[in-house]
């Protein structure tokens, strides 16, 4: 007996979807750049994209949130990076090609993200994927955060879909918790953002992968078969 494809698949966005890593590294030096600070590498702030701004702001300065300076330097950080969304951010490879295999399909995708929609509303349509997006889901549109799964089943909402027919994907422990919670199969990727010795085998998700072109077979595989 066949079963129809997922219907929807919901994507994490930074470390998932799109590669922002470069971008967040380019206004980090910046900021460092302007407090006469030598520049942070590119390896260290990409382990800590997915931790957030608070915590690549800390190990760029090597300063906590506690410290007199932080909320300046977040604030700049910040406004720095308005400013540079889109310069080198893109697609993580195997993207573009699986969002049109999901068109060609009729199966609607959506974001959830804990990327504040200041943020993600000018880079979703800077990048202009195709199709669209159904839905996009931030911090700003729920009471609480992923690893609450508030956000996900929201996004069923906006898309018409049960949760327990839906797939999420995510390269952070919390996206996949969040998925696991809201009932959803679950991918988690290793090609995004993952803190140093982090194990995405430990997550409990439902699938592991290292490279977004195997998403499509993992798709086809788990919602055609009994």
């Amino acid at each position: 007996m066949n079963h129809p494809l997922p219907a929807a698949v919901l994507f994490d966005l930074d470390g998932t979807l799109i590669d922002t890593a470069a971008d967040f590294h380019y206004v980090i030096n910046l900021l460092l750049a302007e407090h006469q600070q030598p520049p942070m590498s590119y390896k260290l702030l990409r382990e800590q994209v997915s931790n957030g701004a608070r915590a690549m702001v800390s190990t760029a300065f090597e300063i906590g949130e506690q410290n007199p300076e932080f909320a300046a330097l977040l604030k700049r950080m910040l406004e720095l990076y308005l400013q540079h969304l889109t310069t080198k951010t893109k697609p993580f490879p195997g993207i573009t090609e699986l969002l049109n295999w999901l068109g060609d399909k009729q199966i609607p995708w959506g974001i959830v993200t804990n990327k504040p929609e200041v943020y993600t509303t000018p880079i979703m349509q800077g990048l202009n994927f195709h199709p669209a997006a159904g839905t996009v889901i931030c911090p700003d549109h729920v009471s609480e955060k992923k690893p609450h799964p508030e956000a996900l089943f929201l996004a069923c909402k906006e898309l018409g879909v049960e949760p327990g027919k839906t797939v999420y994907i995510g390269d952070h422990r919390r996206d996949i918790e969040a998925g696991l919670r809201a009932g959803m199969q679950t991918i988690a990727v290793s090609y995004g953002y993952l803190d140093q010795g982090e194990d995405i085998n430990s997550w409990n998700s439902h699938f592991q992968i290292d490279h977004a072109k195997n998403i499509r077979p993992i798709l086809e595989t788990i919602y055609s078969h009994d």
